[in-house]
């Protein structure tokens, strides 16, 4: 396979080093249809450079399909460091990083995703005018968790009253596997609201943080998805949902913020043929690229106007839930469709975003 048909479908795909300040990064743009690619940089100690190279690509197509349903005018990118944040964290590496969304000239604006934080962002934006999500004493608006966290509780909600027919929670049995930045608040949120919550992360710090709160139990990462629960919340890495455990699955419903949790396209079918309604992860957790996209317009970022944009997430998945039912196919399915018809609606000229 040639490397064209192995980027199929993306614009372009940029691979750069800097051996001196040791850097190795890739960033994907897989679309500028509706405007500069927007996604944020994962930074972890991948096995191989290709299997950062399969994550980057996963990860960059499904921003465009997570801009386009958030209703923001971006196209979608992600990037990737390759490396120990733990360790290799340095001002030089990230700022040649920095340099390397420079050159890009404004076709890809960076945030924080797994590994990088809200100081590394403003790093990065010592060299480049092009990365948001940097702490708000450096002009940004800040740790995008707050508002993915509430995009992902909006979404439950939505999908509650979809399968349940009330939207209300308390008394709801919720699984929550992944107790970070969006996890964690998640769980916080649900039990002021009285849900029953079965909760599990590899970081016992993270369980400490959640452990004493009412209704709370704890369990094994390998075991709370497939919790006899109401809901599901995979709030960790990726490629959870696979052909192994979508069969395994006892809750009814799948709303969870992190990206990518279907291992294959196929997943998504078997989910439907089980009865799961699955909220596709790419509308539920919105909220944090609408937070970081905020800041990019006219007088900067704007709190209540990104809270309002993120009410309009139960909005979308009711709508594309409505789909997948009247049209007989996936809610995966459903979702990508309305996407696109965004994109072939309101995307402008077919090409490349060049900035001005």
């Amino acid at each position: 396979m040639g490397p064209f048909a192995r980027f199929d479908g993306h614009e372009q795909v940029v691979f750069a080093r800097d051996e001196e300040r040791g850097l190795t990064c890739i960033v994907a743009i897989h679309s500028t249809r509706l405007g500069p690619a927007l996604g944020g940089t994962r930074w972890r100690p991948y096995a191989s450079e290709e299997e950062a190279l399969e994550d980057v690509l996963r990860l960059s197509r499904a921003m465009t399909l997570k801009n386009a349903c958030a209703g923001i005018d971006h196209g979608g990118g992600k990037a990737v460091i390759v490396g120990d944040p733990a360790t290799e964290r340095s001002e030089a590496l990230l700022r040649a990083y920095g340099r390397v969304i420079a050159s890009l000239g404004g076709r890809y604006v960076t945030a924080c995703d797994i590994g990088t934080t809200p100081d590394d962002m403003a790093t990065i934006k010592r060299e480049t005018p092009w990365a948001t999500g940097a702490d708000p004493m450096h002009g940004g608006s800040g740790d995008s968790g707050v508002t993915t966290a509430l995009g992902v509780e909006l979404a439950m909600k939505a999908a509650c009253a979809f399968h349940f027919g009330s939207e209300d929670l308390a008394g709801r049995h919720v699984a929550v596997q992944g107790l970070g930045k969006v996890g964690g608040r998640l769980v916080r949120s649900l039990a002021e609201q009285g849900a029953k919550l079965t909760v599990a992360d590899i970081a016992e710090a993270a369980i400490d943080r959640v452990a004493d709160l009412p209704g709370v139990d704890v369990t094994s990462v390998d075991d709370v998805l497939f919790t006899d629960a109401d809901v599901v919340s995979p709030n960790a890495l990726g490629a959870v949902l696979t052909a192994d455990s979508v069969p395994k699955l006892q809750a009814p419903i799948v709303c969870g913020g992190a990206n990518n949790q279907l291992a294959t396209d196929e997943d998504a079918d078997r989910l439907d043929d089980a009865g799961v309604l699955y909220c596709p992860d790419f509308v539920v957790n919105a909220g944090g690229v609408i937070q970081v996209a905020d800041e990019l317009l006219p007088g900067g970022h704007d709190p209540a106007r990104v809270a309002r944009r993120a009410q309009a997430i139960p909005a979308t998945l009711t709508q594309l839930l409505r789909v997948a039912r009247d049209e007989g196919v996936s809610t995966e399915v459903a979702a990508e469709r309305v996407a696109e018809r965004r994109i072939a609606s309101v995307g402008g000229l077919r090409g490349f975003h060049l900035p001005t």
